[in-house]
């Protein structure tokens, strides 16, 4: 099913001393095929579900407005499809209540440990551009290419340092 994606992705500046009493789940995306340098195929284990999902920009220049194209799987299927090689990301989410909305904070493991994401999701495009900038978050990096999903896996924290230093980010993992 096709739907429009509104988004914006913040750098977090610290982690909410209460977010791990937030509803919180693993992610583990792999992203196809795997010589691409931006895939946007991706095949998804979300807690106990299992999909897959392409995502396009509607305008190049523009990554906060997306199509997303989604198709539930079963654990068969992603199995099967898991086993095709892809890059691969994991992530605690953590679904975290801030004014009225939900922060969907993406704590990376593995090798891009220390790297926090913090997106928020919107119904219409006023509430995105009237959206503030949270306590608890750094830089809006929406339109910054090298947080994209499809370009974050594979990677690991030290090739994205630099990325990170222009936004004078610092490491942050959970407690």
């Amino acid at each position: 099913m096709q739907q429009l994606e509104l988004e914006k992705t913040y750098l977090a500046k610290y982690l909410p001393h209460d977010l791990l009493d937030s509803p919180h789940k693993e992610i583990v995306d792999i992203y196809i095929p795997v010589n691409r340098e931006h895939p946007k195929l991706r095949i998804r284990k979300n807690g106990d579900k299992y999909e897959i999902t392409k995502k396009i920009k509607l305008d190049q220049n523009d990554a906060s407005q997306q199509t997303e194209d989604t198709i539930s799987m079963d654990i068969e299927e992603y199995t099967a499809l898991a086993s095709i090689p892809g890059k691969k990301v994991e992530k605690i989410r953590c679904y975290y209540k801030f004014h009225g909305k939900t922060a969907e904070i993406d704590v990376f493991k593995g090798e891009l440990s220390g790297l926090v994401l913090v997106d928020f999701e919107f119904d219409s495009i006023e509430g995105l551009k009237q959206f503030s900038l949270p306590n608890f978050c750094l830089v809006d990096v929406t339109q910054e290419d090298f947080v994209a999903g499809g370009k974050l896996c594979g990677r690991k924290y030290k090739d994205i340092e630099q990325d990170l230093k222009r936004f004078n980010y610092s490491k942050l993992t959970i407690a």
